[in-house]
């Protein structure tokens, strides 16, 4: 599904991705581990067309996607690629619901076929009880979840998870990696994860190791 090729990128005079080659296939969940510093985000951030490779090409389905660019590339991204960060980046002044919905909006989908796939995505990841409280009335792993349910609210190809877990608790750690299992599982959905956490890359189908800019 994903295949990625030569992928370098330097800031300055310090080169963070030594020609990096990875393919992903549909229903994978993988994870990407490595010391701070390897190249983990950089590289993650660069698949999911958030940053730009000095050299290297990028498919998704078998569509190139390093060369968009503006509309069309914020369109690509929109319908194809979900995003779950280290922070959830919720709007504080939306419900768990709306901050689920804005990415379809975005794309243009009838704001009641939306509404309807939001919530039954919130009952899905356990917060249907949840769905009209704002963020800083959910707890930090309920707020994580909002976020898992906004990156699949378009039916994404491949969600990129940087460090999902790194602000959450051990509990909470452990239901989002479950999740993670569950999604892949009911609806064959692609992950590729950057993680320190052990316990979530072991859970992948596949772990890839990076040093120095390089998969090893």
């Amino acid at each position: 599904m994903l295949k990625a090729e030569h992928i370098t990128k330097k800031y300055g005079s310090l080169q963070v991705l030594k020609e990096v080659n990875i393919e992903i296939n549909k229903g994978e969940i993988v994870s990407i581990v490595g010391s701070s510093g390897a190249g983990k985000s950089t590289l993650l951030h660069i698949l999911g067309t958030l940053d730009k490779a000095d050299e290297g090409s990028i498919w998704l389905n078998n569509q190139r996607i390093d060369q968009l660019t503006g509309k069309k590339l914020a369109a690509f991204r929109n319908h194809h690629i979900g995003f779950v960060f280290q922070f959830h980046h919720l709007l504080p002044e939306f419900s768990a619901l709306e901050n689920v919905c804005i990415p379809a909006w975005i794309a243009g989908q009838k704001k009641k076929e939306t509404t309807e796939r939001a919530v039954g995505l919130l009952t899905t990841l356990g917060l249907k009880d949840r769905i009209e409280n704002k963020p800083q009335e959910l707890s930090g792993g309920e707020q994580q979840r909002v976020a898992v349910a906004r990156a699949l609210i378009n039916n994404p190809s491949i969600v990129f998870a940087d460090e999902p877990t790194g602000n959450l608790d051990s509990t909470n750690a452990k239901e989002l990696h479950d999740l993670f299992v569950q999604l892949r599982n009911d609806f064959q959905q692609t992950f590729l994860i950057v993680t320190h956490n052990e316990e979530l890359a072991a859970m992948s189908d596949r772990i890839l190791h990076m040093k120095d800019g390089r998969i090893i």
